[in-house]
């Protein structure tokens, strides 16, 4: 498994470049640089330094040969061992470059592989360095390299195209290093945001199904407990008037006592615990008031305002209760002073309407809100009263709305994040009724 830095880079893993991968890609590049200069040299007839050619290549093998025969199969690099080895790469295929025709050589194109390896699993400061050496590389060659010779003469590219193949080549590292490691970064980003949510969700899972337990336990439970009562009933009839047997009607009596203890708190296990798919319904206002209860009492003013007429009921799903409980958590977190909570619905829509009092969203990253790991807020963000124990680990490191979002669209639901006119930032969360209707009961038959 990965090991991750202590880094608030999340984002960014550390030693688990495989050695295995790399060495496989070696080898691959060593037989194509032996095929290369076969063909250069017998088919094509270029006078080439074999000999010097092949000691660079050799070099490569040798590399690659202490790696396969030195380290286990599964040896994971760490960030120097991995710097090192794509240094080497770097440097062994630029001196091959330049006893082979330097930028008049077209493979001068693999010089970019090992940076765009970099780029995908190293830290950013050490692909920059890797980038530096390779674009050093490529303007070394150029100037710098043993001609390929043809029967004619030495094969010389014009010097228009040779600055240009430098210049997209130039380009090219940069280019490639930044497309690859932002590809890599945002992959790994979401990979573990989903890890979070997933782990949100089960937690909340855990917790309805622990209900379901408890109602089981509570109803194989019974009997035995009615079968202790009766036989202590029993045995206080038996013995109450026999004064030798005076301590055993005291243990009779306790244990009547405690069967009756454990009734009544398996029946009221059971009332807590029981889940039935067509009761585990409540009103609207009902599920968003548990969402919305561990943030009510942290300072700030929370009002829930519920349209006129008769409330829909809705599933007390956990995907629900938590993503809008964190939705109102972000809200009372950044609200100044105040959060206004209104729910409404029509015969096409349910809705619930967040505004809080504080900075609101940052206007240049409303298009991105819900991303992992992104905090959308605008500076001067207000201390929660709390501090930061009453904030989840995952939601301060921006996966709060991220987990909200996609929890309640697991629902069907849509959201809309936006700054409201009057100041604060809002969040709409909306369903259509359809996603959220009772369940139809299935004939029995």
């Amino acid at each position: 498994m990965p090991r991750w830095s202590a880094s608030p880079d999340l984002a960014h893993p550390r030693d688990w470049v495989p050695l295995r991968t790399l060495t496989v890609l070696r080898w691959l590049a060593i037989g194509g640089q032996v095929a290369a200069l076969v063909a250069a040299d017998r088919l094509l007839g270029l006078g080439i330094a074999t000999g010097a050619a092949s000691l660079a290549i050799g070099a490569s093998v040798l590399v690659n040969l202490v790696a396969t025969f030195t380290a286990p199969r599964t040896r994971r690099l760490t960030e120097r061992e991995a710097t090192l080895l794509l240094t080497f790469d770097i440097l062994q295929l630029g001196l091959l470059l330049a006893l082979t025709g330097g930028l008049n050589n077209p493979f001068a194109v693999l010089l970019l592989a090992p940076v765009t390896i970099a780029a995908s699993v190293l830290d950013p400061r050490t692909t920059l360095v890797l980038g530096g050496l390779t674009v050093t590389v490529i303007t070394a060659i150029g100037p710098w390299h043993v001609p390929l010779l043809t029967p004619e003469g030495p094969l010389e590219t014009p010097r228009l195209f040779l600055g240009g193949f430098w210049v997209a080549l130039t380009i090219g590292v940069g280019f490639l290093g930044l497309y690859a490691r932002s590809v890599t970064a945002e992959m790994t980003a979401m990979s573990d945001a989903l890890v979070a949510t997933q782990l949100a969700l089960s937690r909340a899972q855990r917790l309805s199904d622990l209900d379901g337990v408890v109602a089981a336990a509570a109803h194989e439970l019974g009997t035995p407990l009615a079968t202790i009562k009766l036989v202590s009933s029993e045995m206080i009839e038996e013995i109450r008037d026999r004064p030798e047997l005076a301590p055993l009607l005291e243990d009779a009596r306790l244990l009547h006592a405690q069967a009756d203890r454990c009734r009544d708190i398996l029946r009221s296990m059971g009332r807590e615990g029981r889940r039935d798919p067509y009761l585990d319904r409540a009103l609207f206002e009902a599920v968003l008031r548990e969402a919305a209860e561990p943030h009510l009492s942290r300072g700030k003013a929370v009002d829930i305002v519920v349209a006129e007429g008769r409330q829909p009921e809705i599933p007390r799903r956990p995907e629900i209760v938590h993503g809008l409980r964190n939705l109102v958590q972000n809200a009372v977190d950044f609200a100044t002073a105040r959060v206004d909570i209104r729910l409404d619905w029509s015969p096409d829509r349910l809705r619930v309407r967040i505004h809080d009092d504080g900075p609101g969203f940052a206007p240049a990253l409303l298009d991105r809100i819900g991303d992992p790991f992104m905090r959308g807020r605008s500076p001067g963000r207000p201390p929660s009263p709390e501090g930061d124990r009453a904030r989840p680990g995952y939601e301060g490191m921006g996966l709060g709305l991220f987990i909200a979002k996609s929890l309640l669209e697991r629902t069907g639901a849509r959201l809309a994040f936006a700054n409201d006119a009057s100041g604060g930032a809002v969040v709409v969360v909306s369903w259509p009724p359809a996603m959220l209707a009772a369940p139809q009961p299935q004939d029995g038959s």
